[in-house]
């Protein structure tokens, strides 16, 4: 009996040392070294791997999940932090989320019930601009104090909350953190001159991938934020502060875009003000809000940015700090308390733990009000999912500027309206007596107006000619957790038929923000620093609209309605298969329409296959447009073209006669792109472009064009924006003021061919001989300055003349395009717009726009292919001063010598989402003979 004891008592003791083992947590001082917020110390991604992967196995409040592969082939991770007993039931949890989230099939009373049983969902990020390196480490400090901490406050928090803590790019940590680090002594370390982009392929643009997700870090995170989780709060950390403060946090400036449940934008403001609470509580100065940054939530794409248009609580910090010390500097206006800054902070050191420390009391902050109020938030966002259901399921009216002025505009042109007494003196501070403002009726006669209606629903034909861009459009939706909705069969919808397989997207749904954004224009306000002043340049795009960038077909349809439609699982991708169609006993004609056309056509060219042009489509009675593909039949073309269509979702239509009209061989040209040290956003966009659409080409640098003989090893060279600097002065860039040109002693020999500047005395001689010699540039945006320095017959046609008879560029109380949507004409009828339509949506963001000589027009020295027919382009966003677009050229083709310059004003590739304007590049990549 008493060895029986013993026993027991002995496995007793075994198994409590073991939980004691493996609930000894690892401090970061243990695992890497030194604390985190050390000075000029940073952590490797492959070091906080084993980190996290080390605090999950011996933490019982920890789930390690990998959510993907990064572009260059890491684990991303994502730690699910909360009580051990909450692990247990995360599917219960998430589920509730999901249900909330969508709102759908739940009256209030189950609402209420399922937010008393749930849990808030809290997602914390770190690290996706990756010289912003606060990000990646309080991530990892704020893990280790929650799951080490045995305080109430963490317990509680443990207990209310479900914390997601993603790592948002693990390439850039190690790309970033190796460079800081390479420097053995350790007060010479810097972040400056990093050679490359921190993400494969498109760097800080990483932050604006978020609507249409083309890189695998955003599709990882994209699906846990949309699909998986929905959590009610997102907290998205970032640097750096303004000069003065520490911080800028919620809420954010005007204004916000219009499509936002009202619940959402207070839900800001009541996180904003427990984190700037908390942080004066803890005697921590320098969070500036509201009018004291720049930051708003205008724009759609970004990782903080898109979760506001599915109604979470999306958050953004800007602080300041790094491994490095620095200085706050002397901003006097900043030290005067006001509304944006009740706390400021003084001039002093600033070291890295004292952004570590902050940036955790700010996660602690989010958490805490998560634990607090959770019902609230859960409930809350139920209730603004079930608003937008009602919204869309009704006539519904939004407000805009546009219709704000038009109700203004329907009481001024009225003859008979009975104008409201004013008071002068109360009026110029803005106030309207009681009594005044204008009769109903001019609200009703906008408001109230049939044919303004937000739509009920948008159907995308399956057959337009671009299919295959249409699903790419549905799956940025489908990543985005946007219920879709297929046709199984023929149907008809206010008087139009629409074949089976054809996409529905209505608005009853949760995320109808997101939908309406998708596929409506953007209505930026006119934005001035004061009546008559300067604009006030908007956080980034001023429109966006997916649909118009992409180029798809699409009806809205104002009225309720219904069909043969079944509804696709939440989250899952689209896929649809092409076809062979026809006899194709001669050939097979691909569209020109369809941009994955190019694929087919640069593998049959990799193969050895034949592949002709159809400048005249294929003559009689067919439809076949100008510039389609024609490919001879083989048992070889017949091969690739099958699979083809059927992978990329190809109509290829057979033919049993060979084509009689004129026909050009095509050639794939030896294609060049120009890059920079630093790594050029712009250019990695093309980069991976290159890549989806199997365009071989080899990226070159200032210094393989300053060595010449370019003809001898390139065909066509493309510069993308900011690539070529304008005549005689520096490029106007707002990412000019963040370069600092590197010295070549002391940057590593591997990276010492990468820099340089593309020069007037050097490189345009080079560029122009390269084409004198046959060679094809193709410019895009600002390099279309090559057009200056070429001396072609071209002007700015953004222009005044001053009083004293000298041209200047008109100035921005005049004339300012943001990022925004327009609509130019073309001839698509020409090899360089073959394919496009002629009208064509491009994104014009402050774009060069020009004014050929007309006699350099009739000589053929210059050939427009993209003008602005009417004094009102814009689609979407923000236009002032557009009437001076009108006849103004967006594109022209120049022959120099025996080669051609292209000069493109729109940003024609822009971040991978104008994929309607992509041929316009496509098109020049190809020798025809």
């Amino acid at each position: 009996m008493i060895q029986k004891v013993l026993h027991s008592f002995m496995l007793t003791l075994l198994m409590s040392s073991i939980v004691a083992q493996a609930q000894t947590i690892p401090s970061p001082k243990e695992h890497f070294g030194f604390n985190i917020g050390d000075d000029y110390q940073l952590a490797t991604y492959t070091q906080t791997e084993a980190y996290f992967r080390k605090i999950a196995a011996a933490s019982d409040r920890v789930k390690l999940v990998d959510i993907g592969m990064t572009e260059e082939g890491r684990h991303q991770l994502m730690l699910i932090v909360s009580s051990p007993e909450n692990l247990k039931k995360l599917d219960r949890y998430k589920e509730i989320s999901q249900k909330l989230a969508r709102a759908e099939n739940l009256t209030d009373e189950q609402a209420h019930s399922l937010a008393e049983e749930g849990k808030a969902i809290v997602w914390i990020d770190g690290g996706l601009h990756a010289t912003e390196t606060v990000g990646t480490h309080q991530l990892i400090e704020t893990v280790y104090q929650l799951v080490s901490r045995k305080d109430p406050e963490t317990m509680r928090i443990l207990d209310k909350d479900i914390i997601l803590l993603t790592h948002a790019n693990p390439d850039g940590q190690e790309i970033v953190t190796n460079w800081y680090m390479r420097e053995p002594k350790a007060e010479k370390r810097v972040l400056d001159n990093l050679p490359r982009l921190y993400q494969k392929y498109v760097g800080h643009d990483n932050n604006r991938d978020f609507f249409i997700m083309n890189m695998k870090e955003t599709q990882n995170i994209g699906r846990q934020l949309f699909v998986e989780w929905i959590p009610q709060i997102m907290y998205n950390h970032h640097q750096s502060g303004p000069a003065g403060s520490v911080l800028a946090g919620p809420p954010y400036r005007d204004p916000f875009n219009y499509v936002f449940d009202p619940l959402m934008v207070t839900g800001i403001d009541a996180l904003g003000a427990a984190m700037i609470n908390r942080m004066n509580a803890e005697n921590k100065p320098g969070f500036t809000r509201l009018g004291g940054s720049v930051f708003s939530t205008w724009y759609n794409g970004g990782l903080r940015t898109t979760t506001h248009f599915h109604n979470m609580i999306g958050l953004l910090t800007e602080i300041i700090g790094g491994p490095t010390p620095e200085d706050i500097p002397l901003v006097p206006k900043r030290l005067i308390p006001n509304g944006n800054t009740p706390f400021p902070v003084t001039p002093q050191k600033w070291h890295f733990k004292q952004s570590i420390d902050y940036s955790v009391s700010l996660n602690y902050a989010v958490l805490n009000y998560g634990a607090r109020y959770g019902d609230e938030l859960l409930f809350n966002i139920y209730r603004m999912g079930k608003n937008s259901i009602e919204r869309g399921s009704k006539d519904y009216w939004a407000l805009s500027p546009k219709r704000i002025d038009a109700i203004d505009e329907a009481f001024k042109n009225d003859p008979k309206k009975v104008v409201p007494p004013t008071n002068a003196a109360l009026a110029q501070y803005g106030f309207v007596p009681r009594g005044g403002g204008m009769p109903i009726k001019y609200y009703d006669t906008i408001m109230k107006a049939p044919v303004l209606r937000d739509p009920r629903g948008f159907i995308i034909p399956a057959n337009q000619p671009d299919f295959a861009t249409a699903v790419k459009f549905i799956n940025a939706l489908v990543k985005t957790g946007i219920q879709i909705q297929q046709a199984t069969a023929d149907f008809t919808v206010a008087g139009k038929k629409y074949p089976a397989g054809s996409y529905v997207v209505k608005t009853d749904q949760a995320f109808r923000p997101h939908v309406l954004d998708m596929f409506e224009p953007q209505d930026h306000p006119n934005d001035f620093q004061y009546p008559g002043g300067p604009p006030v340049r908007p956080y980034d795009a001023a429109g966006w609209t997916l649909a118009y960038l992409m180029n798809v077909q699409f009806d809205r349809i104002l009225d309720g309605f219904d069909g043969p439609f079944k509804k696709l699982p939440i989250g899952e991708l689209q896929s649809p298969e092409g076809h062979v169609n026809g006899s194709p006993s001669a050939g097979y004609v691909l569209s020109a329409k369809a941009n994955n056309s190019f694929i087919a056509v640069n593998d049959l060219l990799a193969s050895g296959v034949e592949v002709y042009r159809l400048p005249n489509g294929v003559g009689g009675k067919s439809t076949v447009e100008s510039g389609a593909f024609f490919v001879p039949a083989s048992a070889k073309a017949k091969s690739l073209l099958e699979k083809s269509a059927k992978d990329l979702d190809l109509e290829v239509a057979g033919i049993s006669k060979r084509p009689t009209t004129t026909m050009t061989k095509m050639s794939p040209m030896r294609i060049a792109l120009w890059d920079s040290y630093g790594g050029s956003m712009p250019s990695g966009w093309i980069r991976w472009l290159m890549e989806q659409y199997h365009f071989p080409m080899k990226v070159i640098y200032p210094k393989d064009i300053d060595a010449g003989d370019l003809r001898k090893k390139f065909d066509v060279i493309v510069f993308v924006t900011r690539a070529i600097p304008p005549v005689g002065g520096k490029e106007e860039d707002i990412f000019a003021g963040l370069e600092r040109a590197p010295k070549e002693e002391t940057t590593p020999e591997m990276y010492r061919p990468w820099m340089g500047k593309i020069t007037a005395d050097k490189s345009i001689p080079q560029i122009k001989t390269f084409m004198e010699a046959g060679g094809t540039v193709v410019t895009i945006g600002s390099s279309t300055n090559l057009a200056y320095h070429l001396k072609l017959p071209v002007k700015n046609a953004l222009t005044e003349m001053t009083s004293s008879g000298l041209e200047k560029p008109l100035p921005g109380e005049k004339y300012y395009i943001p990022g925004s949507v327009l609509q130019v004409s073309l001839d698509s009828t020409q090899h360089a717009t073959w394919g496009l339509s002629a009208k064509t949506d491009v994104y014009f963001d402050a774009s060069p726009v020009f004014k050929l000589a007309p006699e350099a027009i009739a000589k053929g020295t210059v050939v427009p292919l993209a003008w602005f027919d009417t004094n009102k382009p814009l689609r979407s966003g923000w236009a002032w001063g557009q009437s001076y677009l009108q006849d103004g050229v967006a594109a022209f083709m120049a022959p120099v010598g025996s080669g051609k310059f292209y000069a493109f004003g729109p940003e024609i590739t822009f971040r991978a989402q104008s994929q309607g304007t992509f041929k316009l590049l496509f098109n020049q990549l190809y020798t025809l003979n």
